[in-house]
């Protein structure tokens, strides 16, 4: 991140994307997703409770992007964000990511299931959710 005027900026764009994997922190593990991504850093969801605070170092496992790994940098209701440590492993890494696996994704809304009457026949979803897929 690069400061101008007292605001700090990212130094690349991130794009959103659903990976799953884990955080290891210590002796510990988190499931966590990788909300979205960028070669310097990602935001990730957290799926319990992860005891490390701003400044801790941390490995992040998943299938599509290997090991990486990166200080967190900020938390906030769940969400953690990490910066990854800058070396050519981590950049070909996530190059490799965006080129072979990446799917441009769009953030998701809690919508309402549909739901299904005694006749069988579907009832028209939330507008939201027809919405999405459009």
């Amino acid at each position: 991140m690069t400061r101008n005027l007292k605001i700090t900026a990212r130094k690349a764009d991130r794009k959103n994307c659903r990976v799953f994997g884990h955080v290891k922190y210590l002796n510990s593990q988190v499931d966590a997703r990788i909300l979205n991504l960028s070669p310097t850093g990602a935001a990730l969801e957290m799926k319990g409770p992860l005891h490390a605070a701003s400044g801790s170092k941390v490995r992040i496992e998943a299938e599509n992007l290997g090991l990486l790994e990166g200080v967190i940098r900020w938390k906030h209701n769940g969400r953690v964000g990490i910066q990854f440590d800058v070396n050519s492993n981590a950049r070909a890494q996530i190059s490799s990511y965006f080129r072979f696996f990446h799917k441009e994704m769009r953030p998701v809304l809690a919508v309402r299931p549909l739901v299904r009457t005694t006749s069988n026949v579907e009832r028209t979803p939330h507008l939201a959710t027809s919405t999405l897929k459009s």
